[in-house]
């Protein structure tokens, strides 16, 4: 599952690549109660990096799942 993170006054995305077996219910949780109670939202990417955003700059949170993106004359 892939997750964009809009930063308050900044024109660049986070874009957290999440385990495929992430639930997403329990993440979207996780979402609400940083925003909620104005911490910081911890997510671990796919690699097992930790990520910490402080919800004070989060502008929107974007759940989406991976696509494959083929570029050049391949694509169809």
């Amino acid at each position: 599952m892939d997750i964009r993170i809009g930063i308050v006054q900044s024109m660049r995305e986070l874009e957290v690549e999440l385990a495929d077996d992430a639930d997403r219910d329990q993440i979207m949780a996780e979402v609400e109660a940083a925003l909620g109670a104005e911490t910081v939202l911890w997510l671990t990417d796919r690699k097992g990096r930790r990520l910490g955003v402080p919800s004070a700059r989060i502008a929107y949170v974007e759940f989406g799942t991976p696509v494959d993106r083929v570029v050049g004359f391949g694509a169809a």
